[in-house]
């Protein structure tokens, strides 16, 4: 009698498609003596996680960088929500760094600074019923260090 042979995992779009699955999957390959299938399952996992995470990344800074330039653009109509949508923002980033340390901030300033800044410049636009916005310049102080606050500022007065 045949000895019925495993189909082939396809572990990049397992991982790509659902990471709990994966890792069972792994589980699994391992139970049944396959560190091969195992190890390569592994790398996809990783490599999806990874990706994931640079994606939430780049999300968390391109929203900052947003309402950064609104608040520069539109000093009337600052809000409250700003603010917290700031500070939000920079949690979940700092948020990340801890988890990944790859995401240092060199590695935001030499890789994904100058996307998301055009994206947060493309969110800004949108949100204010424009088809684009002049370049607003953003130094990494503003973006990650001053405060913002409703209240006034030497600058504002």
């Amino acid at each position: 009698m045949a000895e019925k042979t495993k189909p082939k995992v396809d572990w990049e779009l397992l991982a790509l498609t659902d990471q709990y699955y994966t890792a069972v999957a792994i589980r699994d390959a391992l139970r049944e003596g396959d560190v091969d299938g195992a190890t390569e399952g592994l790398e996809e996992l990783i490599d999806a996680l990874s990706r994931s995470d640079e994606r939430a990344l780049e999300s968390h800074l391109i929203r900052l960088m947003q309402h950064i330039i609104k608040w520069k653009i539109q000093p009337e109509r600052r809000s409250p929500s700003w603010v917290a949508t700031i500070r939000e923002q920079r949690r979940q980033i700092q948020r990340l760094q801890s988890r990944s340390p790859r995401f240092t901030d060199r590695y935001i300033q030499d890789t994904l600074w100058d996307d998301c800044y055009a994206g947060g410049l493309n969110e800004a636009a949108a949100e204010m019923n424009r088809e684009h916005i002049e370049a607003v310049p953003l130094r990494w102080d503003e973006v990650f260090e001053l405060s913002y606050t409703l209240e006034p500022t030497p600058e504002d007065l």
